[in-house]
């Protein structure tokens, strides 16, 4: 039997279906059972079909899967969008789950434009985070640089679009009618495209596997291991056509992304923090990584996020010796930073796990790291949707000029502070402008 989040309904392009689908489990469901800080387990990066989510879900189903497989703190993450903040803080506070909701984009970064950092193959490229969004409707100021992002967004994809039907022919795909039905509202990925092509050869060849297996420059062999594994197709496809040394793909340049100034005044705009995505330390840029995040710290960075699945869960004893110390690295030189941690699986390819095992040996070292940097996003998630006392609030600045205890005030919140309604309670105990002991008194 399916688990509930892969219900349909919940998933539905139709917000009023999702809701009704989230009411009714929400009321057939009892609240998660309270487990003390040290012993929750966390996934603060997942993200959704708002971007793109390998089962394909809502927000909603964000939550619900959360509340079914017994984690405590869920962050959504969506590339380029806020779209499914509301409807993911709102759905976890109906389920009695800690959250928090994220963006990811890519930046350009010119002092690096030589390395490359987390952007496989594409110097000066950084795929970057604001954290702890808490709503989905922007501030006037940043109105005008969400629409830059989904502008540079639609535009590479059209001309993707063109170089692939270039080399594709006869098979041909739509953006608009082939494409944007895909998402719930309009924000395409290349996966989303790669699934307009797959669909389109289906449609537009005698034989899918021998145009694919033409198109694609692969022979009989490569072609069956792709069609004999779940996806396998979608990501051959993609990266003999799309990334770097496909046959429509176009190196990146100075201007294809944002900088990381303009980023973070998006982020600040909505109350959100810069932060810094690491990949696992191999790469030139990241193999400088005290440089880059000195550099990224003066830009305006107080966090930074890991996938610890892909560092540690290595089949290669080599390269997992490599990557593990990696990740202890640069886990200590965060630490040294006082930049919290943020910690998840993505959910967006297939076979990625629901939450990461926080009970492997592998992760004993920084696990209780990883717990507080879940629940730092989860405590300035509360304080600023709920009392406008979050992390980059004037009330902080005064209050918590410090880094130090500015970090540690909002990850004791959010180990204190419940979810749900009984959090809310709490908060609205708090008078004007209440000292930061004060709150912690309120929420504990």
């Amino acid at each position: 039997m399916n688990p509930t989040y892969l219900s349909p309904n919940l998933s539905s392009f139709d917000p009023a279906t999702r809701r009704a689908a989230l009411t009714a489990f929400a009321a057939a469901s009892d609240a998660p059972a309270p487990r003390p800080p040290q012993a929750r387990i966390a996934n603060m990066h997942a993200h959704s079909f708002f971007s793109y989510n390998a089962m394909g879900i809502s927000p909603s189903a964000l939550a619900v899967l959360g509340h079914e497989e017994g984690i405590d703190l869920m962050g959504l993450v969506d590339f380029d969008v806020i779209d499914g903040v509301d409807e993911f803080l709102d759905a976890c506070d109906l389920l009695g789950i800690r959250a928090g909701a994220s963006m990811e984009i890519r930046v350009f970064v010119p002092e690096f434009s030589t390395r490359e950092i987390n952007s496989p193959g594409e110097p000066g490229v950084l795929y970057h985070m604001g954290i702890g969004f808490t709503s989905s409707q922007p501030s006037a100021a940043a109105v005008p640089l969400l629409q830059d992002l989904a502008d540079r967004s639609r535009q590479r994809n059209l001309d993707l679009v063109d170089r692939c039907n270039a080399h594709l022919a006869p098979v041909a795909i739509d953006y608009a009618a082939d494409v944007l039905p895909l998402t719930p509202s309009g924000n395409a990925t290349e996966r989303h495209i790669v699934a307009a092509y797959i669909a389109a050869a289906q449609a537009q060849t005698a034989d899918a596997s021998a145009f694919w297996q033409t198109s694609l420059g692969v022979d009989a062999a490569a072609m069956s291991a792709a069609l004999a594994t779940p996806f396998g197709l979608a990501n051959l496809v993609r990266s003999k056509l799309m990334k770097r040394g496909g046959a429509a793909y176009v190196q990146p340049g100075p201007d294809t992304f944002p900088a990381a100034e303009t980023a973070h005044a998006l982020f600040h705009a909505c109350g959100a923090l810069p932060c810094l995505a690491w990949l696992d330390g191999t790469t030139p840029g990241e193999k400088d990584m005290p440089e880059l995040m000195d550099l990224l710290v003066g830009k305006g960075v107080v966090a930074v996020n890991i996938i610890p699945d892909r560092n540690w869960n290595i089949a290669d004893p080599a390269v997992k010796q490599v990557k593990l110390q990696n990740l202890y690295d640069f886990v200590a030189l965060a630490h040294a930073h006082n930049l919290p941690i943020i910690v998840g699986t993505e959910m967006n390819s297939p076979g990625l796990p629901l939450v990461d095992a926080f009970d492997a040996p592998e992760l004993a070292p920084v696990r209780e790291i990883f717990l507080d940097g879940a629940h730092f996003l989860y405590g300035h998630t509360m304080l600023g949707r709920h009392a406008g006392l979050g992390y980059t609030s004037d009330w902080a600045a005064r209050h918590l000029p410090e880094q130090v205890e500015r970090n540690a005030f909002y990850t004791q919140v959010g180990r204190l502070i419940p979810p749900g309604q009984a959090g809310l309670t709490r908060l609205c105990q708090l008078g004007n402008d209440p000292a930061p002991d004060e709150v912690l008194r309120h929420v504990g």
